[in-house]
């Protein structure tokens, strides 16, 4: 079973467990902030390492359940195998988040959308190879609620660069004016 297919069973599994508590608060509606720090994992033909990696981000919660948020995203270097280099990418981008609260301050989220990157491979032999593009990005998390203001989430997302895929799993802090 790989990470993907992991970390949906267990959302799903937490998620519907949750359900069972029964009270449901709203998400409180309005902008929004937050910071993120975690692994970023690189599993391809060229490279199999991972990272740290940074995120800021900030929406605006429209309904309780359904938002849309903006996001920079610093992936860290990756060493490539064989010697071939360090890959290294950052990316700005812009999802829509569905909200499901389980209890009063326990809930769960999904987001999809795009993500503008830019990317180097610093490799010995050819020099610094750069390449940007736009595409999908999606995600599943779990947050919970401290008060109105305050929540922490747990998140992992995927980024796709062109053929290469970037997981990103992070524990965040959000704040909500």
């Amino acid at each position: 079973m790989n990470k993907t297919n992991l970390l949906a069973g267990t959302v799903l599994a937490a998620a519907l467990g949750a359900l069972s508590f029964g009270a449901q608060a709203a998400e409180p509606v309005g902008w929004y902030a937050g910071a993120g720090v975690g692994q970023s994992m690189v599993d391809e033909s060229f490279a199999d390492d991972e990272d740290t990696a940074f995120q800021g981000f900030g929406g605006y919660q429209f309904t309780p359940y359904f938002g849309l948020e903006a996001a920079y995203t610093d992936f860290g270097d990756v060493d490539g195998r064989g010697g071939l280099g360090r890959f290294e990418a950052d990316t700005i981008s812009l999802t829509a988040v569905g909200t499901l609260p389980f209890t009063e301050n326990f809930s769960g989220y999904a987001k999809v959308g795009f993500h503008d990157w830019d990317a180097e491979l610093g490799a010995p032999v050819v020099g610094r190879v750069t390449d940007d593009g736009t595409d999908p990005t999606y995600g599943l998390g779990l947050q919970y609620r401290f008060n109105d203001t305050f929540a922490l989430r747990g998140e992992y997302s995927r980024f796709e660069l062109d053929d290469v895929d970037v997981d990103l799993a992070q524990v965040q802090v959000r704040f909500d004016f």
